[in-house]
């Protein structure tokens, strides 16, 4: 798939040093910023790879996933209308990109989340759609 975009994470941009981040922000607006500062980091999908059946439901806002198998890897690019979303999304991709199926199914997607103290923050849509973002991912 020649058009699969690349981005920084799983790779320059790992589970901890998000983590570190997050830790730093002070309040849930710092937060805010930092996820948009993160899905800015992901690059827009070409129109021509955003089709229905690439995108995922439960959430308010349009999301596309693109997952790319290579020597029992999943490699991962997304895009969506809303900047917080795909902050969220970039998260995912964290720690997600790269990884065997095993361990991503193994993963604690939850806990992960929790450390972050982001989903009491986030709206049940947006909520929902991570978790549809999750559920894709692991279903490969």
């Amino acid at each position: 798939m020649t058009l699969f975009p690349s981005h920084p994470f799983g790779k320059k941009i790992q589970e901890q040093d998000v983590l570190k981040d997050m830790a730093r922000c002070r309040c849930w607006e710092d937060k805010y910023r930092y996820l948009i500062q993160l899905g800015k980091a992901l690059p827009t999908l070409d129109d021509t790879l955003k089709s229905e059946t690439l995108s995922i439901s439960g959430c308010e806002s349009q999301v596309w996933l693109l997952a790319q198998e290579k020597k029992g890897r999943y490699y991962f690019a997304g895009d969506s209308d809303a900047r917080i979303v795909k902050g969220l999304m970039a998260l995912v991709f964290i720690v997600a990109h790269g990884k065997s199926q095993e361990a991503i199914n193994a993963f604690d997607f939850k806990a992960y989340f929790e450390k972050m103290d982001l989903l009491e923050h986030i709206s049940q849509t947006r909520s929902n759609g991570i978790r549809g973002i999750i559920e894709k991912i692991k279903s490969l």
